[in-house]
């Protein structure tokens, strides 16, 4: 009887294991390379070991220089960080202000707490479909800003998103599924003269219009938001 195992073939000898050259983890070939790196990719590639994320907070810090912000639905560049100093937080704020251009990473669905706080130069946001929360503070005193696209997604905006976002003249969330405005969310906005709202929208925070004197004429207090949401839906 003839023995199987002459007619198994020999098994192939284990490939070597690939051995990484030293200049694979130089700051020269890191540089180099996540040049070639989505904006979606560098955040993924900042929790790989502490050398990426040095290298890779440079490029954050160059892409907030020369006007372009990515919130990753937190926002690595949040105002409000742990033990974070006076002097920091300036920094902080000075660098906001060169932000005119948002990028959202794909996949989130939160527009994180201070995400664009203080970033007075931005004028546009086209906040992507699958959001379905704006953070509190997330878009504080943009002075600039004058144009949102808001997703159909969206259900909540949080406690002064929008506060004191004086250069914004119309608001359109009659497409969303929004829910709940939090206290102050459009505070001081005191260019706005025209907002649509859904139905869905039934919750709101404590003067969520306040200041918004050219959303409603003479005689609707902007702090009374039963009164102002009245207006608006009986002129819709």
């Amino acid at each position: 009887m003839q023995d199987e195992s002459e007619n198994t073939p020999a098994a192939e000898p284990a490939a070597s294991a690939w051995i990484v050259p030293p200049w694979f983890h130089t700051k020269e070939f890191m540089r180099h390379f996540i040049g070639y790196l989505t904006n979606d990719m560098l955040m993924t590639m900042r929790r790989l070991c502490s050398e990426w994320l040095e290298i890779l907070d440079e490029v954050v810090d160059e892409k907030v220089e020369s006007g372009v912000m990515i919130v990753v639905g937190g926002n690595d560049l949040s105002y409000e960080e742990a033990d974070i100093s006076v002097y920091e937080a300036e920094a902080l704020r000075e660098r906001r202000a060169l932000v005119t251009q948002v990028i959202f990473l794909l996949n989130i669905t939160k527009v994180g707490k201070d995400a664009c706080f203080y970033a007075s130069m931005l004028v546009t946001v086209d906040i992507p479909e699958g959001i379905t929360i704006i953070g509190d503070y997330s878009f504080f005193d943009c002075k600039s800003l004058k144009e949102i696209k808001f997703p159909t997604s969206l259900t909540s905006i949080g406690r002064a998103s929008f506060c004191q976002c004086s250069g914004l003249e119309e608001v359109d969330l009659l497409h969303t599924n929004v829910r709940e405005l939090g206290t102050w969310a459009f505070k001081g906005c005191t260019s706005l003269r025209e907002m649509k709202i859904p139905d869905s929208l039934q919750k709101f925070g404590h003067c969520a219009f306040f200041n918004c004197y050219r959303l409603v004429p003479l005689g609707i207090e902007t702090y009374n938001n039963n009164a102002v949401v009245t207006y608006l839906r009986s002129i819709q």
